[in-house]
């Protein structure tokens, strides 16, 4: 088991104050990680999420910035490589979602869902990579989705800039796997969270399709990204570059099948 062990290390999981997010940060504090989150509406919800790792008995810091800004990500990785500890481990998991017919989306509301959920990662992934080259070592994780794969009506924005992040992850293991540093993607599929908790009452036509479309016949629970995200930052994954696992309970497996069919 000591290859899943990451004691001694350092991670940064954007957008980790709530969901899968934290979710995926708990899973890497309970295997010894030092977590570090960040947020950027607010101070008070930073604080709050770094309240729920204490409970769980998780060394976690907290750090506001906007990870779509250059300036503020080179700022804060600097602050947090001194103040924690240089970055062992990045999950780019910090993103966002309009659901909008490609025909009635404004190019500035499309623009934004590509800045936050594909260029951002580039720009906090190129602020910590020169850091790991240096040290020969580093684990870098971006979350995709099951739109990395699939279209759906109203995603379009959100499906494009997962689609480029699934190449974006393949070209950073191009050019960073020389220096031992992993570079691999997760793709959620559709999991019971706060967020979600609206659309998963019985009955409800959403929660219905998710149910029969899903193999396992059931949504996810936000723990089964623990295990995944421990083996992507752990020494187990050491010869795994460029892969995206889909944690969608065969979802991507299979045609589906009729409403009608057991």
């Amino acid at each position: 088991m000591n290859l899943f062990d990451l004691k001694g290390k350092t991670a940064l999981v954007t957008g980790a104050t709530h969901g899968l997010g934290m979710a995926m940060a708990m899973g890497l504090g309970k295997a010894g990680a030092t977590v570090v989150i960040n947020g950027h509406s607010s101070q008070e919800k930073v604080d709050k999420a770094i309240d729920e790792y204490k409970k769980e008995g998780i060394d976690a810091r907290g750090y506001l910035f906007d990870v779509t800004k250059e300036d503020q990500v080179i700022e804060n990785i600097t602050k947090i490589e001194k103040e924690v500890g240089p970055i062992d481990i990045l999950v780019n998991n910090a993103g966002i979602i309009k659901r909008t017919p490609l025909a009635e989306m404004e190019v500035s509301a499309f623009e934004e869902v590509i800045r936050v959920d594909l260029i951002s990662p580039f720009i906090v992934s190129k602020a910590v990579i020169n850091g790991m080259i240096a040290r020969g070592s580093g684990k870098i994780i971006n979350i995709c989705s099951m739109m990395t794969e699939l279209g759906r009506n109203t995603v379009g924005a959100y499906a494009a800039a997962k689609g480029g992040l699934k190449m974006l992850t393949r070209n950073m293991a191009t050019e960073w796997a020389k220096y031992n540093v992993q570079v691999n993607g997760i793709g959620p599929g559709y999991f019971a969270t706060s967020q979600t908790a609206p659309i998963r009452e019985d009955g409800h036509p959403f929660n219905d399709f998710i149910i029969n479309r899903t193999p396992a016949g059931k949504w996810g629970d936000p723990a089964d990204l623990e295990g995944t995200a421990v083996f992507l930052s752990s020494k187990a994954s050491d010869f795994v570059n460029g892969q995206i696992i889909y944690v969608d309970g065969g979802i991507l497996a299979t045609i589906g099948k009729p409403a009608n069919e057991n």
